[in-house]
């Protein structure tokens, strides 16, 4: 797990072999099986969750007890709670397994670290948080704005790999309509896209 996560850091960051050896030693890693909970809201987020192997996801409960997924997180992508992390605060989100999954428990210590022995690391990470940004001020857009049929292209660009992966109520709830919604937009779609022989 290290070595993908040592990879990962290499093509992304510029981290050298050497520098994330001397600083691995923060890192710890984990398995967990599908639909164990890692978050839960009002606890602190005290790491960011980078995925090896499987899917994890972020997601809210309202007072009516459903369920708004905010971000999934297949391999190869980092998942927190940013603003519970940074601030030490009470985490308004739950992440949890959607599959049995690998994956790397990254500090802020490791990020501190990291960021003290590579400039390259630094400007990566000062990146990753611009394009969170980005991506969050997308999907408010998406969610005030944009049809249904906009935000299943969004999440199709997005999420190119997890449409079989993931559950369609699940994919409805990230979409902000109800399952219904979302069959019909498939079916659209799927009349507009077809072809005769």
């Amino acid at each position: 797990m290290l070595e993908k996560f040592k990879d990962y850091l290499r093509v992304k960051a510029g981290l050298t072999d050497e520098q994330f050896t001397a600083i691995s030693g923060k890192l710890k890693t984990r398995k967990i099986a599908k639909g164990t909970i890692l978050l839960r809201q009002g606890e602190v987020c005290h790491h960011s969750f980078f995925v090896s192997s499987g899917l994890l996801r972020s997601y809210t409960i309202d007072t009516a007890g459903k369920e708004h997924i905010i971000q999934f997180a297949p391999e190869n992508w980092m998942i927190t709670d940013r603003s519970s992390n940074y601030f030490n605060e009470p985490s308004e989100l739950f992440i949890d397994a959607i599959e049995d999954t690998e994956f790397i428990l990254v500090t802020n210590e490791f990020i501190d670290a990291a960021a003290c022995s590579s400039q390259s690391f630094q400007r990566y990470d000062n990146r990753a948080l611009h394009n969170h940004i980005r991506h969050l001020q997308s999907r408010v857009s998406l969610l005030l704005g944009a049809t249904a049929e906009q935000r299943y292209l969004d999440f199709i660009k997005l999420y190119t790999e997890l449409t079989l992966r993931i559950p369609q109520w699940m994919i409805a709830s990230y979409l902000g309509i109800t399952p219904e919604s979302l069959s019909r937009v498939r079916k659209e779609l799927a009349h507009k896209n077809f072809k005769p022989y």
